[in-house]
């Protein structure tokens, strides 16, 4: 069985994408809206572990252009505390399904999930 959680912003399309993917299987997910709640550090840790990195969580393209220049400049240690306070930065969705996560539109993915 399947433990999906989807955190994302309603704004954003590719999470809507990600719901509708697994509403078209009829596979139950929750949904996180990172506007009101955010990962909590241990969720950060996870999926951080889960994708091979902080780096393949940071959306280059955010609007926060100061925090992604600051980024470069810090240790592995101050860019987690840096993105946990200011997870505007990350690439949306981010999909978690127990221990294994994506981030990004990750439908092939997903798939073997099934």
């Amino acid at each position: 069985m399947m433990n999906i959680q989807i955190f994302g912003t309603k704004k954003c399309q590719d999470t809507r994408k990600a719901e509708r993917f697994f509403k078209e299987r009829g596979i139950k997910f929750q949904s996180i809206d990172m506007k009101e709640k955010g990962l909590s550090k241990g969720e950060l840790n996870a999926v951080v572990s889960a994708v091979g990195g902080l780096e393949n969580l940071i959306d280059r393209n955010s609007k926060d252009k100061d925090l992604l220049a600051l980024l470069q400049y810090l240790s592995k240690e101050d860019q987690f505390e840096k993105v946990l306070e200011n997870q505007q930065v990350l690439r949306t969705p981010i999909v978690r399904n127990g221990k294994a996560a994506t981030t990004g539109y990750a439908p092939e993915i997903w798939k073997g999930w099934e």
